[in-house]
């Protein structure tokens, strides 16, 4: 039989499938003598194309004959039970598809596809059976029932060679949460693998910065219970010794720049635990230190040397001249909608520019806080050259259109209704527009806007808004007021620190509804009047962060001249700072902080009549424990606020998180405001229009207010909710306090 030489090959069965396909994947041809091996790799070579069921190869006479069972063709593919994701999401992952053929292979492949997508979302209890069913001229439908199954969450979280530190205390470091009622809208009570990699760099990190040279995690697993209902993680760790600061040095190997010139960017020091943050902090100190002394090339590496016997470490940091390396290119990826100018606009880095470490941060940091980016990565990669870097920017863009629609109370407006169409990007050219309406009990408005951040391509912010607001002032003087009118904006900025922004108002203002007793000097202001004024602001921003900012200073000059036209004549001056102190240091957490703040005003009247509604008001935001204008000058006969001219305020308000789990997003302040309004008299003590020509005596005493309290902040998924009690208040004889403080509000 073996050697007989094979005249023909028959092929059977075959029907969609071309007679002339089968035979190209034999390994035999006629002429070819019979050999059973090269069959049997004939038969599965025709397995492997997927095309067929079932492959039979015999032998009739001279004449081979090739017995084939094409596979179906998929007619169509549909899913039942599904409940958590979609036909869409599920179809897209399928390699099966309609008018494709059907293997029972290509089916398990695509069912585990699909408890793979479940599992991303937790649901490891999900079940999914594929059924066939067949059609004439051998196609089928394919159908995926599916029973989602419950969520699978962390049940437990254990650490095994924790000695120093408590599970608890390692819980709160670690991203990964046990399973807890109120995390119904979070995810972080799920199993993520890359969480939990993750997790073991957070550790890591908070073990070397507690002085741990040697912490390791040695294993970090999630094990599956049998009843596919939750999960265990545990992590293992190796702690090791903590070392001890024994010494501190600076060498410096540049020119006319010796270690001792630097030791003043220190701020870890001999019998200080090893810090590997701070250490890091240190670092980038005197690298800047350096470059602002005139070298632009500078490289500084920490160098650490133990001293096992008495477990410290000798801290040295090698100040050296850096590599040469410039910026041959910049490769922005990432950014569908959002232009690459908006981008390049922002960043402190060019073509050409030396490779500046902090000119990156800074970059960085500006493209965080324009809002429009979800992750913001600058990373250098090597160049054409040894000296050339490419700087690779990869933006993640997140939606800036938000349609608002929500509600919320708060003790300034009352019960409000927000109403709002916002857009940050507009068409991705960085303009800002939008159109917003409030409805509330004591304050509603409607604003129209439009900013362009670089107005023309060039460093100018400009802008115009029109707007109408409407508020209701009877808890602390018995009036309405009415204002109607647009504001042209302009600013624009000298330096990365120092800003200055420009703005006229025109303004129809109106009061109203005023109460029959109420004081005389408001019913002296009834009705309406008109404001033409042209503001300054001039800005000094050290912030390290414009949208939430942890350490440095703001300072803020204003002023505000009203007589181009219009009814009020006046001068307003106002300055205030704030000055944000990081806790970090003693409290290894950003969240504990302290922001100080402090600012005044003066009113110049230059007109014949001074209107209530220019003056200066204390209460509210400005001093917690008042409420809105509800300290200062007032009429004691009817107890009417009257504002002043003279304003000066101080909060210093200490921010800490609460001792709850860190996901809830509570976190607390303890806060002591002080401020005091005077010289509320009106147009020199001149009343022609009041009984006798005298003027009714108004109750002014210039000594501080002072309001001590603490607060909470719960960032909900639903909104902010600020509740802030102030029971410590020095108040003077007419003051309105407000010992409970609440806002909350939503969008959706």
């Amino acid at each position: 039989m073996s050697g007989d030489v094979i005249q023909a090959i028959r092929v059977e069965g075959a029907q969609r499938i071309e007679v002339g396909t089968v035979r190209s994947y034999m390994l035999l041809s006629p002429g070819d003598r019979f050999d059973a091996d090269r069959v049997a790799g004939s038969i599965k070579t025709l397995y492997s194309t997927g095309l067929f069921q079932d492959v039979t190869i015999r032998r009739d006479g001279p004449t081979l004959v090739v017995h084939v069972v094409e596979n179906p063709i998929v007619n169509r593919i549909a899913f039942e039970g599904n409940k958590k994701l979609s036909d869409e999401q599920l179809r897209a992952e399928l390699m099966l598809k309609p008018r494709a053929v059907f293997t029972p292979a290509l089916a398990a492949v695509d069912r585990q596809k699909i408890l793979d997508l479940y599992a991303k979302k937790g649901r490891f209890d999900t079940r999914v059976d594929p059924k066939i069913i067949r059609l004439d001229q051998n196609r089928v439908d394919v159908v995926f029932e599916v029973f989602d199954g419950d969520v699978t969450l962390i049940s437990r979280i254990a650490f095994i060679g924790n000695k120093e530190f408590s599970e608890s205390r390692l819980g709160e470091i670690v991203n990964t949460r046990e399973e807890r009622w109120w995390r119904f809208l979070s995810s972080s009570d799920t199993y993520d693998p890359e969480r939990l990699n993750f997790d073991k760099e957070l550790l890591r990190r908070f073990y070397l910065k507690n002085g741990y040279i040697d912490f390791d995690v040695t294993d970090a697993k999630a094990e599956l219970s049998p009843d596919r209902t939750a999960f265990f993680v545990t992590y293992t760790l190796k702690e090791g010794k903590r070392f001890r600061v024994s010494k501190v040095s600076i060498d410096s190997k540049l020119r006319r720049l010796s270690g001792d010139d630097l030791l003043g960017d220190l701020s870890i020091g001999a019998g200080d635990w090893y810090n590997a943050d701070q250490i890091t902090r240190d670092a980038d100190a005197i690298e800047a230190d350096v470059r602002s002394r005139g070298t632009a090339f500078v490289q500084v590496k920490p160098r650490v040397t133990r001293n096992k016997d008495n477990e410290s470490v000798d801290l040295t940091f090698d100040v050296t001249e850096g590599p040469r390396v410039y910026i041959e290119r910049i490769d922005i990826s990432g950014n569908v909608r959002t232009q690459d100018k908006v981008i390049r606009r922002e960043m402190r880095v060019a073509e050409g520019d030396a490779l500046n470490p902090e000119s990156v941060r800074l970059s960085r940091q500006r493209l965080i806080d324009l809002r429009y980016f979800e992750g913001v990565d600058m990373q250098p990669a090597p160049g054409t050259a040894d000296d050339r870097a490419i700087m690779n920017t990869t933006v993640q863009e997140k939606a800036t259109g938000e349609f608002t629609f929500g509600g919320g109370y708060s003790t300034d407006a009352g019960a409000l209704v927000d109403v709002g169409l916002q857009e940050r990007n507009l068409v991705g050219t960085g303009i800002s527009a939008g159109i917003n309406g409030i409805l509330a009990q004591r304050r509603s408005s409607v604003d129209i806007n439009v900013t362009d951040p670089y107005f023309l391509d060039r460093n100018l912010v400009a802008g115009v808004n029109i707007f109408y607001i409407t508020t209701n002032n009877q808890e602390t003087a018995q009036y309405n007021e009415r204002r109607a009118g647009f504001a042209l904006n302009a600013g624009y900025q000298f330096n990365e620190h120092l800003q200055q922004a420009w703005s006229y108002s025109f303004v129809s203002r109106d009061v109203y509804n005023i109460a029959p007793n109420s004081s005389f000097y408001i019913l002296d202001q009834a009705g309406q009047s008109t404001l033409s004024q042209l503001g300054q602001v001039l800005a000094l921003d050290y912030r390290d962060s414009r949208i939430a900012p942890h350490t440095g200073f703001i300072t803020r000059l204003g002023t505000d001249f009203a007589g181009l036209g219009g009814d009020a004549n006046f001068v307003r001056t106002k300055l205030d700072g704030t000055y944000y102190i990081p806790l970090d240091r003693f409290t290894n957490n950003t969240d504990w902080g302290i922001a100080i703040s402090a600012g005044g005003g003066y009113f110049f009247n230059l007109g014949k009549q001074e209107r209530i509604i220019d003056r200066f008001f204390l209460g509210g935001e400005n001093l917690r424990g008042f409420q809105i204008g509800g300290a200062g000058p007032h009429d004691p006969a009817s107890g009417d606020s009257l504002g002043g001219r003279v304003l000066w305020n101080q909060s210093t308000e200490l921010r800490f998180p609460l001792p709850v789990p860190s996901d809830l997003g509570l976190s607390g302040r303890v806060f002591a405001d002080i401020g005091a309004l005077s010289q509320g008299s009106f147009e020199n003590n001149r009343c022609p229009t009041a009984p006798g020509g005298v003027c009714p005596a108004i109750y002014d005493n210039a000594a501080p207010r002072v309001g001590v309290g603490f607060g909470v902040s719960w960032q909900t998924p639903l909104g902010l909710i600020n509740v802030d009690l102030t029971p410590f208040v020095v108040k003077q004889k007419y003051d309105q306090t407000q010992v409970f403080r609440f806002g909350f509000g939503t969008r959706f």
